[in-house]
C-alpha cells in the first residue's frame, strides 16, 4: 500500500492565504481542526480534497453549528481523533485505539509522541497571532507508520 498524505490545518479565522492553499495541494484528505471562521474556507479546501472539520471556539454562526466538536477519521487503517482544544480531550486515545490526535487552538505548531500516540497541532494558518509563524501540516500514513511535518507556506507577497 502506498503512503497517504493528509493536509492538516487549523485556526484560519476566515483567512485562507494563497501559500496555504498551495501547501495543501496534493493532499488526499484535509483535516481542519477548528476556528474555521467562514464557510468559504471549507468550500475552497473541498476543491482540493475531501475535508473533515471540527468546530472551534470562534465558530459560533449558524453554518458552524453543523460542524461537530470532535470527529473520528479512519484513513489508511489509522484512526485519528480530531478536536479543536487539546485541553478538552476527554478520552484516553491509546485505550480507544487512536494512533493520532489532531488539535488546534493554540496557534503553536507542535508534534509529540505520547504513550504510542502522535499528538499533532499544525499551528495557525490564518491571521498572524503574536509572533507565531503561519503554518499548516502534513500527516503521512504509510503501511507501518504515521508521521507528521510542519510546513511554513511561502508567505512572500502575503501581508496579513
Amino acid at each position: 500500500m502506498p503512503s497517504t498524505t493528509i493536509g492538516v490545518i487549523s485556526d484560519t479565522h476566515g483567512l485562507l492565504r494563497p501559500g496555504v492553499i498551495e501547501a495543501l495541494c496534493g493532499a488526499e484528505h484535509i483535516i481542519h481542526a477548528g476556528d474555521v471562521g467562514a464557510p468559504g474556507i471549507l468550500e475552497t479546501l473541498s476543491g482540493i480534497a475531501p475535508v473533515t472539520a471540527v468546530r472551534g471556539n470562534i465558530d459560533k454562526s449558524a453554518w458552524a453549528q453543523k460542524l461537530p466538536e470532535t470527529e473520528v477519521v479512519e484513513i489508511g487503517g489509522i484512526s485519528i481523533y480530531v478536536l479543536h482544544d487539546l485541553e478538552k480531550l476527554d478520552l484516553n486515545p491509546r485505550a480507544a485505539g487512536f494512533k493520532v490526535v489532531i488539535s488546534g487552538h493554540s496557534h503553536t505548531p507542535k508534534q509529540e509522541m505520547r504513550d504510542g500516540v502522535l499528538y499533532f497541532n499544525p499551528g495557525g494558518a490564518g491571521p498572524r497571532r503574536f509572533k507565531l509563524p503561519v503554518t499548516v501540516g502534513r500527516l503521512i500514513i504509510e503501511p507501518d507508520q504515521v508521521w507528521a511535518e510542519i510546513i511554513t507556506p511561502d508567505l512572500l507577497k502575503e501581508t496579513k
